[in-house]
């Protein structure tokens, strides 16, 4: 029997109250969505797990009709209580044997490497997806660490199994080229949150993303 196929990647949305400017999450978000988004994954370090898991609940009931995945950053608690479609994990997060015993085995489960160390640690069998970065300099996110560039996306995709989503400083004009390197999608924060018509900048990336998996 084949292996269910795993998540859709390729336009991989990172939202939050702070990402988005004082503007509505959910009207963002939905906005995106319509615009192609493929995945979004809702990131909030500092809201308390009520407040995360209420806004968890919303996107959840938004995205579902849609097809579209919920993913939870570093908050498992917060996925397992809202019923998220799955967990994102940094590497001071959780451990990713204790969140996969948790989350069992039909929910999404990636972790983030941004060196070949932190790479030939994800074990196959536990992570769906590696989130790899940053490829360019980002200012989304403050630890995000050094721009590994193009070269360094390419190394990382080399050493790892598993599918690859690349995050840091990507937009429209640089999507094809981050796809080239052999990844299965970008993942975007700003690029979509702070356009002023998050819709058509997602529409945009995606016609970018489509004509790079065509060529």
């Amino acid at each position: 029997m084949n292996a269910p196929p795993g998540p859709d990647l390729s336009l991989y949305l990172i939202a939050g109250p702070e990402a988005v400017g004082g503007r509505d999450l959910l009207a963002v978000v939905a906005a995106a969505a319509r615009g192609g988004v493929s995945l979004v994954q809702l990131r909030d370090k500092t809201a308390p797990d009520d407040a995360l898991i209420e806004q968890a609940r919303a996107l959840k009931a938004l995205l579902s009709p849609l097809g579209v995945p919920l993913i939870v950053n570093d908050r498992l608690e917060v996925a397992l209580a809202a019923e998220a479609d799955g967990l994102h994990l940094g590497q001071e997060d959780v451990a990713p044997a204790r969140a996969r015993a948790a989350l069992g085995p039909g929910r999404i489960l990636g972790v983030s490497a941004g060196d070949a160390e932190e790479a030939k640690i994800v074990d196959p069998a536990l992570v769906d997806y590696v989130g790899v970065g940053p490829v360019y300099p980002t200012g989304s996110k403050a630890d995000a660490g050094d721009a590994i560039g193009l070269d360094g996306l390419r190394a990382l995709r080399a050493l790892l199994p598993l599918p690859m989503v690349a995050i840091g400083g990507i937009d429209e004009a640089t999507a094809a080229e981050v796809m080239a390197c052999g990844v299965e999608g970008v993942a975007v924060v700003s690029a979509i949150c702070g356009a002023a018509d998050p819709r058509a900048a997602a529409r945009a990336l995606r016609r970018r993303i489509d004509a790079a998996g065509e060529a």
